[in-house]
């Protein structure tokens, strides 16, 4: 069937009209090929007329000029319980000069499923109606699938939402960018989003979606939280819903599981990217011995053309839990927590050793030399080696930031900072300018320590320090490993802090190539200071900073012998004893640079 023309007058349709159909199953599809050629072809569209429905549903919609081709389209239709008919609409506009076409239409799976003459087994429904034997996992998901509706009947409507009468007892987060949309009908971007819900298949259906447009930008996010649920012990707790990410520049949708409440949880599934205009059903089988939530994380792509819906969220074999989840201290890095400290004599210049209860010169406390016999004295400093493969920071902190309280950099996900990451945290893509392997053991499960710089805007600084460190020997180097790949990757800065004067021992900047490079930073002997690592943000997120395996080597102070130095050693103005060798060879080996005093 085809149109052709050469009109000027205003408003022309031409309409294509199915046959009346009386229903379809809930898997029913339509496809068919269709020509839309010439200078000033127009639009066309497949609409859904559904017996007492007023308003017709859009299915489908094609605009413009699309060349010298036939191209298929694809219709998703489901569960239709009402009689219908499909209506092709040829608008004219204005002046019409082109060939409009449609052939091949096709309709598959769109019959009620056949009956069966026995269904047994724990895993199998028998319809009551229709005596279909169907999966049991397709059982009150808010969807007929037996086609007589008694897969749906006696639900527990608290285990649902299909948004027709608001979020359920479903919450939007409140730590997160922004919200998750009910809507009807087509989202307001064109080349984006759903036409319609899944539930009713009609433009009086609800569904939630995430709004890519402006004001929000790349990497905001918006999170949907469930209710509390009771620990999945005896039974697996299953977990349904269906999804739509239609769109060129639609870029995350994440499933997570949380059992602490100002957290964001641990991620049980994503997907990345366009995936069709069609909702897709998705199950996930969760196992906790713990109280949990389950959180649908949005993310915003690069541009307008990336909305995400969702809709029928359905839990089965879930019951849900009298109670709140625990919450973790955000108490902000620095802190200091009362410690019960032994019986002792020590004065406030002396640190006290939290097993003996000895005294020790502050100036010993964060020294690389233990001094403690419990070694109490060195616990809370930097340490001489770090490959964060504890998931720890090894006594490294994030900075304070200027305009952030330390509470919010805690729980927010938005901003500029370092972390802990991994090459399997990786999403499509991200390895052209992440490492996906760590330095340690490389592989993708080792942990480093990384920038984000998905997040943040150009120039924008994360330091992550080490604590005071009180005193270090005249060799002392701090090695470590670096990755600086990508298109647009930033600067990497080591600094020397001591109160409030910073000084800059070391720095790189630009695509360093897709690999692990060692450096070495020189500190020598210094007092009451601390190493800073400092990441600023290049133009755009792809180029992560990222390290691994940071030591500290030869740092710990020069000891003063309890005998007098020999003929071979040089005595230094501090009394410490060094081979003369070392003598004026332009390194501070005695730390007070008596050794190279140009009067020896």
């Amino acid at each position: 069937m085809f149109i052709l023309k050469n009109s000027s007058n205003i408003s022309q349709v031409a309409q294509l009209r199915s046959p009346k159909f009386s229903q379809t199953g809930s898997n029913c599809t339509m496809s068919f090929w269709y020509y839309n050629y010439g200078l000033s072809v127009g639009a066309a569209e497949m609409q859904l007329l559904v017996d007492g429905l007023e308003e017709p549903t859009v299915l489908w919609r094609i605009y413009y000029n699309q060349g010298n081709q036939w191209l298929k389209a694809f219709i998703q239709l489901g569960r239709l319980p009402h009689p219908f008919q499909l209506s092709l609409d040829k608008i004219s506009l204005g002046f019409y000069d082109g060939v409009s076409a449609i052939d091949d239409i096709t309709f598959e799976n769109c019959a009620l499923p056949t009956p069966a003459i026995s269904c047994e087994g724990p895993d199998r429904f028998w319809c009551k109606v229709t005596k279909a034997c169907i999966d049991s996992l397709l059982v009150c998901d808010l969807v007929d699938n037996c086609g007589d509706g008694s897969d749906e009947d006696n639900c527990n409507p608290d285990l649902q939402c299909n948004f027709e009468d608001g979020l359920c007892n479903w919450e939007q987060d409140t730590e997160d960018d922004f919200d998750w949309i009910r809507k009807q009908g087509p989202t307001p971007t064109l080349n984006t989003g759903p036409f319609k819900d899944h539930t009713r298949g009609t433009v009086r259906g609800h569904y939630l979606y995430m709004e890519s447009s402006e004001p929000y930008v790349f990497q905001n996010k918006a999170v949907l939280v469930s209710p509390v649920f009771s620990p999945s012990v005896n039974e697996t707790c299953i977990f349904r819903f269906h999804y739509h990410m239609f769109g060129k520049q639609v870029y995350k949708l994440s499933v997570l599981q949380r059992t602490v409440s100002n957290t964001k949880g641990q991620l049980l599934w994503y997907k990345f990217g366009n995936q069709g205009n069609r909702w897709i059903r998705q199950i996930l089988h969760i196992n906790s011995s713990k109280p949990f939530q389950i959180l649908v994380e949005g993310t915003i792509g690069d541009g307008f053309t990336g909305d995400i819906g969702i809709d029928d969220l359905s839990f089965l074999s879930c019951t849900l839990y009298n109670g709140n989840l625990p919450a973790i201290s955000t108490t902000p890095a620095g802190t200091s927590v009362p410690v019960t400290l032994p019986m002792n004599n020590c004065t406030e210049e002396e640190f006290v050793c939290r097993a003996s209860g000895n005294c020790i010169q502050m100036t010993k406390k964060c020294d690389f030399r233990p001094d403690c016999s419990d070694k109490s004295d060195e616990a809370s400093c930097a340490m001489e080696m770090c490959n964060f493969e504890d998931k720890s920071l090894c006594g490294w902190y994030p900075a304070a930031l200027e305009e952030t309280s330390e509470t919010d950099s805690i729980l927010s996900t938005n901003i500029f900072k370092w972390g802990l990451g991994r090459g399997a945290y990786l999403f499509p893509g991200q390895e052209k300018h992440s490492p996906s392997v760590d330095h340690t053991r490389f592989t993708e499960d080792g942990w480093y320590l990384f920038t984000d710089s998905s997040v943040g805007k150009f120039g924008q600084t994360a330091d992550i320090a080490t604590p005071v460190i009180s005193l270090t020997g005249p060799k002392c180097k701090m090695v470590f490993w670096n990755y600086m790949s990508g298109a647009t990757v930033g600067s990497l800065q080591v600094h020397s802090k001591s109160g409030n004067i910073t000084s800059k021992l070391w720095a790189q900047s630009g695509n360093q190539g897709a690999q692990w490079n060692r450096a070495e930073v020189f500190l020598g002997g210094r007092s009451s200071f601390q190493v800073v690592l400092r990441a600023i943000r290049g133009v755009s997120y792809m180029g992560d900073v990222a390290v691994d395996d940071i030591t500290f080597e030869d740092c710990s102070p020069l000891l003063i012998p309890d005998r007098p130095c020999t003929a071979e050693e040089f005595t230094c103005a501090n009394k410490y004893c060094i081979p003369k060798d070392n003598l004026c060879d332009f390194v501070n080996d005695c730390a007070d640079n008596s050794d190279e005093n140009p009067n020896i």
